[in-house]
């Protein structure tokens, strides 16, 4: 029996993944260029993050089409979305332009949803849910529009949207925990079965002698 041929790790959908971290420090210095309030630079800023945000979308395409899906990207891709979620936040809310609450609330979410991963990692890993990637593209799309200079009478959809955002960042969360325990009670009971089937195989071996 011929066995599945191993996917490597360095592939173009595992490449984009880490493009997109590399971009974020350029983001933050085109977002803090000129203290943050030059038109020009916050559009720079606007365009490197969506194009980083793009490929989000194009590197989780290519993996399942070509079948390029790795442990590897299923761990680095949501990391590549935090940091750069994360760098954006944290950014505004240092140019007094996102409240700070807004910016923790999101953080510790991520950041816990991060931990959960690793908590659970032994048992299996636990996949983007459909939740999880609406949240992150509301939550792109309500950074989008604090990112750019936007006229006062647009601000109220950037706040709706934001607010959207922080419902659904803390929804999934609680669902990803709830998935997190429920793997992990999995992965217990196949470990526990697991060992009562050898011991059973020992005590019929021994009857046998």
């Amino acid at each position: 029996m011929t066995e599945p041929a191993r996917v490597p790790v360095l592939n173009i959908a595992n490449v984009l993944t880490m493009s997109r971290l590399a971009l974020v420090p350029v983001f933050l210095y085109f977002l803090f260029a000129e203290d943050g309030r030059q038109f020009w630079w916050r559009l720079a800023a606007f365009g490197v993050f969506a194009v980083a945000s793009v490929t989000d979308h194009v590197d989780g395409n290519l993996a399942r089409k070509l079948g390029l899906i790795t442990d590897f990207g299923k761990i680095a891709d949501p990391i590549a979305d935090k940091a750069l979620t994360g760098a954006a936040l944290v950014g505004l809310s240092l140019l007094g332009e996102l409240p700070w609450w807004v910016t923790v609330v999101i953080a510790v979410r991520e950041l816990g949803v991060t931990l959960l991963r690793f908590w659970v990692i032994r048992h299996g890993v636990i996949p983007a849910s459909r939740g999880g990637k609406l949240k992150t593209l509301v939550q792109i799309f309500a950074i989008g529009l604090y990112l750019l200079p936007l006229p006062d009478y647009l601000e109220p959809v950037a706040l709706v949207s934001m607010g959207a955002a922080v419902v659904l960042t803390v929804v999934t969360g609680v669902d990803y925990v709830i998935r997190a325990l429920r793997l992990r009670a999995r992965g217990k009971r196949a470990v526990a079965g697991a060992g009562l089937d050898l011991e059973q195989e020992r005590d019929v071996s021994g009857s046998g002698a």
